[in-house]
């Protein structure tokens, strides 16, 4: 699973943007730019063992992805959480669950959504949100 990010230059320094996780970062480079963007992506997972990739596109696209698709899956699904300022309470209550423990196993990576659970996921916790990611190959 890759996402979508955007790399330019700002005056003196490349400005990283990776909507999906609600990211920015910098560097006085293109090249830290986007090291920068690997290491923030793998800080805010905070799993031992992970591991982001960028990967190039044309112009000021990237995509960025990582090891451990069940990271990456549980990071998205907390920072949009958090981005529209629910507690894991809420969240399972927009999925209609009693329990914030069934939602917090995806954030947690305990448990693995299949694509049509993300989508109902997002749905639940960011409505209205457009959140561009594919499968790699």
């Amino acid at each position: 699973m890759r996402f979508p990010g955007r790399v330019k230059k700002e005056g003196k320094f490349w400005l990283v943007e990776i909507p999906a996780f609600d990211a920015i970062t910098q560097g006085r480079t293109k090249r830290e730019a986007l090291a920068m963007a690997e290491d923030l992506i793998e800080t805010m997972a905070g799993v031992s063992g992970f591991r982001a990739k960028v990967y190039a596109a044309s112009g000021e696209a990237f995509e960025i992805g990582g090891n451990r698709l069940g990271v990456l899956l549980a990071l998205l699904l907390r920072r949009q959480r958090e981005r529209q300022g629910l507690t894991l309470a809420e969240a399972a209550k927009k999925l209609g669950q009693r329990s914030k423990n069934a939602y917090a196993r995806y954030e947690q990576g305990r448990a693995m959504p299949t694509v049509e659970q993300v989508e109902r996921l997002l749905q639940a916790i960011a409505p209205g949100q457009r959140i561009v990611w594919h499968i790699a190959a």
